[in-house]
């Protein structure tokens, strides 16, 4: 297994084993345990889950998009996320978070649908 695989990508969060936060059609991925934080404050103001958030590698996020899953990722987990992504060979596309910003977004969410 390379390196790569065991790559700190970023963080994401779960309040259990089958409750992950997300967009709604995403994990979510973060680039700091911090913009998590205030992303779970936004989605859940009244703090009524308590969620855990743990580092995620770039192996993990893989397995989960070979099994189908899509990634929501910020722009800091997007970053470290696409240079590996390209060495490993994946579609992905280059994140432009300028366009994903005017459009009222802050995620860019993958999904490869054959891998």
């Amino acid at each position: 297994m390379s390196d790569r695989y065991s790559k700190v990508i970023g963080y994401f969060a779960y309040a259990s084993p089958t409750e992950i936060v997300c967009t709604g059609k995403a994990c979510v991925i973060s680039g700091s345990q911090r913009a998590m934080s205030d992303y779970i404050a936004e989605i859940d103001p009244e703090g009524w889950k308590k969620n855990t958030i743990k580092k995620t590698r770039f192996g993990e996020i893989l397995r989960g998009l070979q099994l189908g899953a899509a990634c929501a990722f910020d722009e800091e987990s997007y970053a470290k996320f696409y240079l590996i992504a390209r060495k490993e060979g994946l579609p992905v596309a280059e994140g432009d978070f300028k366009k994903q910003k005017s459009k009222d977004f802050r995620f860019f969410t993958v999904q490869i649908k054959s891998l």
